[in-house]
């Protein structure tokens, strides 16, 4: 449910920068905090979302700081600036609002008192660790941008006898059915009988990379951790806890604009 709010006046002026030009309805949505622009798409073709009092039935319009743009005949609300979660996702919730088949999900877990959250990439159900997570759709798709050159850092553990040069192998990329795997780094930790706990850096983060490529080797992975994601660390986050980065750190690592708004 959206909540009451006005989007002129105090919106804009927390974003200047970019209330002063047109953007995509579905971006402004998104950037506001109440959905993602998947979502805003659909909302749109459900005829939920105006703007001027006329109900939209595409997402193809761009908007302005002198629209009045409303989400279920309510105005949207004004956006906070962009703030960022370090949360440790336990292993059996899925990274969705919702799920189809009605698993518990990371969002259902949250504390209630923080605001509508979207995640940075996803860890599959079974997957652990750090998860970011933001209140600002814009700052989600620029953290999950290749370009960023961000490395993500995993501890895995897995059933099998690993051949360390095969992992050594695996800097040079891999090829898995018909996806290829950008370089990774992987090392071999500790062997412990059947099971052995392995490292590995990546820059991609493809849909389940870690688990599908050690598997293309062999091994069965039975515990796995994402450690960091780009400056960002696991630390000493208990699982289910969240906590905020700072708002130096986020204006370090992503420039002052984020500080300031």
């Amino acid at each position: 449910m959206v909540e009451h709010g006005a989007l002129r006046g105090s919106f804009w002026s927390a974003s200047s920068h970019e209330g002063d030009r047109p953007e995509r309805i579905a971006k402004l949505l998104a950037r506001a905090g109440i959905c993602s622009r998947r979502d805003a798409e659909r909302w749109i073709a459900d005829g939920r979302v105006s703007v001027d009092g006329r109900v939209l039935t595409t997402p193809a319009v761009t908007v302005t700081a002198a629209n009045d743009v409303r989400v279920d005949g309510k105005a949207v609300p004004a956006s906070e600036r962009p703030r960022l979660w370090r949360y440790y996702k336990p292993a059996g919730l899925v990274t969705t609002h919702r799920d189809e088949r009605g698993r518990p999900t990371v969002f259902g877990a949250l504390p209630k008192d923080l605001p509508r959250l979207i995640s940075v990439g996803r860890l599959d159900l079974n997957s652990e660790g750090l998860l970011l997570l933001t209140n600002d759709g814009a700052l989600a798709r620029r953290l999950e941008l290749p370009s960023t050159g961000w490395l993500r850092r995993y501890k895995v553990r897995v059933h099998g006898a690993v051949e360390p040069e095969r992992l050594a192998a695996l800097a040079q990329g891999i090829t898995v059915g018909a996806v290829f795997y950008g370089p990774i780094r992987a090392s071999l930790e500790r062997q412990q009988g059947s099971n052995a706990w392995i490292a590995m850096t990546l820059h991609e983060g493809k849909n389940r990379e870690v688990r599908r490529v050690l598997e293309h080797l062999g091994l069965q992975v039975t515990r796995l951790i994402r450690l960091s994601y780009g400056p960002f660390q696991l630390g000493k986050l208990g699982r289910g806890a969240i906590a905020e980065v700072p708002r130096k750190v986020l204006s370090e690592q992503l420039g002052d604009a984020y500080c300031r708004r």
